[in-house]
């Protein structure tokens, strides 16, 4: 078993532990001499809801503690963004289909350099990592230049 399974199961052996415990001190006592549907339901809620606190706590506090990959660590590979009949897309206008986060690099990690309005024109450099795009707007009066995702523009013609 890897890792995950093995953190996943141990939380919610801690969650079942968790609920006998608790069961036995803040239930009756009568509840407890045979088995029923009764006891087995607080097993089962009681070990999942521990259980599932647990893992969010715990991969919460991992989450918060990971380190932000580096351009060193993560090598990106930039390559220029073609369409599909081959023709580039550099300085071709595009539309912004959502309120789109301009980056500064490719990447959801990456600081934020401004948000471009839903139904703004963009213009794309050619660069481009994966479905990360390198684009050149106007936010505010100012031109930037920045990272989108693809998925977000749309052709000015659509």
């Amino acid at each position: 078993m890897d890792a995950v399974k093995l953190h996943a199961v141990a939380a919610f052996a801690a969650g079942l532990i968790i609920t006998l415990f608790l069961a036995a001190y803040l239930t009756p006592r009568g509840w407890w001499r045979r088995p029923n549907a009764r006891a087995l339901f607080i097993m089962m809620a009681g070990a999942w809801g521990f259980g599932s606190l647990i893992l969010y706590a715990t991969h919460g506090a991992t989450a918060a503690h990971a380190s932000p990959v580096t351009p060193s660590s993560a090598p990106a590979v930039l390559v220029s963004a073609t369409t599909i009949d081959g023709t580039s897309t550099a300085g071709r206008a595009f539309r912004v289909h959502r309120d789109l986060n301009l980056r500064a690099a490719p990447g959801v990690h990456a600081a934020r350099v401004g948000v471009v309005p839903a139904g703004a024109s963009v213009t794309s450099t050619g660069e481009r990592n994966g479905d990360w795009w390198q684009i050149q707007a106007t936010i505010e009066g100012r031109e930037q230049t920045g990272w989108a995702s693809s998925l977000w523009l749309r052709r000015s013609s659509e």
